[in-house]
């Protein structure tokens, strides 16, 4: 009966599709994958909520086994390692930066998977409190049914890039009934060199994610404040003290994060990382409740001035006796955040840093508020700084400042703020990209090999994968033939360079024909002279594994149109300058 009604809505696409312009379709396509990232959020939203209110109040709180729930990450952890190898085989990608990656190399396809698979994986890893975030499975989620969408209906590359940030933006739409930042984190995150013609299609499926979040899901499940206080100019000098502190605490906890994520990717067994990292956070859980799961409750705590909500069942609760020991404990819970963040997703967990980088936000604007506050400063709005140094802290994180600050201006349900705000964001944006030039998504994309950046040309140059343009037609020549041979090998071949290798294929220079033309003609050196005596050494070689940039850097300082490529010292074949050229004049053209 399912099938029966996907073919029938299949039909109806389909119908529309041959009745519209191209355009009219894109635009009847974005409201349609808008509207499906929106349920998409809506359900991992329902999800996580239904496992944390069924497991820690319907059993937990009822039945008096408070403590037990520090096991519940451990196990959440291992359902989510467990059903990505049984189930996907371990061919599994978290982040945005493959999505990033599929822009850069695969030409926008998404596997079919990720459109279900991100909801259950990260919904058990954060619903039974996993240290992590639910924004960036929804950004992957919403991507690959706009990947998938488009593929469907044989749209072309543009389009198909299109569909999939229009995906993101109605995902982070519906995530936080926050329009406008969608579509911004989709333009600042996703299509970094795209055209603002991208903004119609983006606008109605972020609308759309938003007006299905704002129908179903109830407040209790968004993020949403209200002020408490408008802006006073008087505190511009605190404010662009907090855009400082905001930015640093961006850079510890892009920093930390990798080095724990990297810690655990070290461990060759999967159970001993799913141990570890399970019982390491229960062990930061017992201490730093608030560190349990995204931690929306813990942001609104702040903002609300509850703070001794915040360690309620914490084992160090009968420490806090005056309010400076109060002020350490908050500092620790914010820089442990990225530590039980990186453990989370290093040990097997699925989620994204979009939360974890509120969190400390949030709790970087209410210590430096409160620290004000102990030193005799008693007008600070403490609620304002909690909320405002959230968008410092994610625009620095995720170099995207528009994003944070219009987030916060949707979330706070007005614009009251958005002096503050943008001062702040920009000012940790600022920090970040001078230590920092690329995200931490962009570098792990750079990483593999492939890059997206705001330069048009670098964007299209990165998109070109070098392995699929190596030419190995050329006749190698083995060190030890006759110059009789080397003749005779030219008379077979249109090549006018030759690689001369050892017996195991080790490369040691070139013979080039028009530096050996003299003695092409002269009869008596032909079984005198050996192929080492004429080569020349290859003074510049492309190792496999280089990037397309070195390699354009290493074709402009040599000046040869011709370089040969080696993997550890073994010859492979030729990259040719041309052969890059062509495939970036192709690049181009798709991209138009």
């Amino acid at each position: 009966m399912r099938v029966k009604k996907l073919n029938v809505i299949e039909k109806f696409v389909s119908w529309i599709h041959d009745r519209t312009s191209e355009k009219q379709f894109l635009i009847f396509s974005s409201i349609l994958v808008g509207i499906s990232a929106g349920i998409a959020a809506v359900i991992l939203k329902t999800f996580v909520f239904s496992i944390r209110h069924y497991l820690i109040e319907n059993i937990l709180l009822k039945y008096h086994f408070r403590y037990l729930y520090l096991i519940l990450p451990l196990i959440g952890i291992g359902l989510t390692a467990l059903i990505i190898r049984i189930f996907f085989k371990d061919r599994f990608f978290k982040g945005t930066s493959f999505i990033l990656f599929s822009i850069a190399k695969k030409s926008s396809f998404l596997p079919f998977h990720q459109m279900y698979s991100h909801l259950i994986t990260s919904g058990l890893t954060v619903g039974f409190g996993g240290s992590a975030g639910l924004e960036s499975p929804i950004v992957s989620t919403g991507s690959a049914i706009g990947s998938n969408f488009a593929r469907t209906y044989k749209l072309t590359y543009k389009e198909r890039t299109l569909l999939l940030a229009a995906g993101a933006a109605g995902g982070v739409a519906g995530a936080f009934n926050a329009p406008i930042a969608g579509v911004l984190f989709a333009l600042e995150v996703i299509l970094i060199d795209i055209s603002l013609g991208a903004f119609i299609p983006l606008l109605i499926a972020a609308a759309s994610g938003a007006l299905l979040s704002k129908i179903i899901l109830n407040e209790e499940s968004l993020l949403f404040f209200k002020l408490q206080q408008p802006f006073n100019y008087y505190n511009l000098p605190f404010y662009l003290l907090l855009g400082i502190f905001a930015g640093l605490s961006s850079l510890y906890y892009i920093n930390f994060f990798e080095k724990v994520e990297r810690y655990f990717s070290r461990f060759e067994s999967p159970f001993a990382k799913w141990l570890i990292g399970g019982l390491a956070l229960a062990f930061l859980f017992a201490l730093f409740p608030s560190l349990f799961g995204e931690g929306y409750e813990s942001i609104k705590a702040l903002s609300e001035y509850r703070v001794d909500d915040l360690f309620e069942n914490s084992l160090l609760s009968n420490l806090i006796f005056n309010r400076w020991i109060l002020l350490a404990l908050l500092i620790i819970t914010l820089l442990l955040k990225a530590v039980a963040a990186g453990i989370t997703l290093g040990s097997g967990g699925n989620g994204g840093n979009f939360a974890p980088s509120l969190f400390v936000g949030a709790y970087v604007g209410f210590v430096f508020a409160y620290f004000l506050k102990l030193i005799g400063f008693v007008d600070v709005p403490v609620n304002n700084f909690t909320i405002v140094a959230m968008a410092g802290v994610l625009s620095g994180v995720f170099h995207a400042p528009l994003t944070g600050i219009f987030l916060i201006a949707e979330i706070t349900g007005g614009y009251e703020l958005i002096l503050p705000l943008m001062i702040v964001s920009s000012i940790s944006y600022i920090i970040v990209k001078f230590f920092h030039p690329q995200s931490l998504d962009v570098r792990k994309l750079r990483e593999r090999g492939a890059v997206i950046s705001e330069d048009r040309d670098e964007s299209i140059l990165g998109r070109i994968d070098t392995l699929q343009l190596i030419e190995t037609d050329f006749a190698a020549i083995h060190y030890k033939s006759s110059l009789r041979k080397i003749v005779e090998t030219i008379k077979h071949t249109r090549r006018n360079i030759f690689p001369v290798i050892k017996k195991d294929n080790k490369l040691l220079g070139i013979i080039y024909l028009d530096h050996i033309k003299e003695e092409m003609f002269n009869p008596d050196l032909y079984d005198v002279v050996t192929a080492k005596e004429v080569m020349r050494k290859a003074r510049t070689v492309i190792d496999v594994k280089e990037d397309i940039f070195s390699i354009m850097e290493k074709f402009e300082k040599s000046g040869q149109w011709n370089l040969p490529v080696v993997d550890n010292g073994m010859y492979i074949g030729f990259l040719s300058k041309s052969s890059i050229l062509n495939k970036y004049r192709q690049e181009l053209l798709v991209t138009l």
